[in-house]
């Protein structure tokens, strides 16, 4: 049930919209997240998954938002966002951000690259990893929080890590 929750406020924030309508799309160069560089965010991400334990499909999304409540995973809204295939364990994505300030990462993995959301499959999470205690109705629907999900980056590089929900 608390997966089927989490799932439910990736979809009700547009986290799962596949079209872009808003930020860039960037490649992951890490070279923007090496030591004397930023302002940027060096997303790690553990526990990404294979596809009913079979081979690792679909694509990973990692995306960055303004930590303000008028941006925070509204759909358009976001910042930057990273798409790579999926590989195994943990994996690293570098974000830049436009200056130093508050931000939110969202991640999701469409497991099978469908390109549509699938529930009963498909991954995700959030800066800080906030637990389902974090989560609010909004109009039948659940959404993390931005308290429970920003996180300040100064000119330098914020490293954060982010672990993988699955049903």
């Amino acid at each position: 049930m608390k997966k089927i929750l989490f799932l439910s406020a990736a979809i009700a924030t547009g986290l799962f919209a596949l079209p872009a309508q808003a930020g860039t799309v960037i490649s992951n160069d890490m070279s923007k997240c090496a030591a004397g560089k930023g302002p940027s965010v060096l997303v790690v991400i553990r526990g990404i998954r294979a596809n009913k334990g079979e081979r690792l499909d679909g694509k990973v999304r990692v995306q960055t938002y303004n930590g303000t409540k008028q941006d925070w995973l509204k759909r358009g809204r976001w910042l930057n966002r990273v798409e790579n295939l999926p590989k195994p364990g943990t994996m690293r994505f570098c974000l830049p951000v436009p200056k130093p300030g508050n931000y939110g990462v969202a991640v999701r993995h469409d497991i099978n690259g469908n390109g549509k959301t699938d529930i009963s499959n498909d991954g995700g999470g959030f800066s800080n990893n906030p637990k389902l205690s974090n989560f609010r109705v909004i109009t039948g629907r659940t959404a993390v929080k931005l308290s429970s999900a920003k996180f300040y980056v100064g000119q330098g590089v914020k490293q954060i890590v982010i672990d993988m929900k699955y049903r």
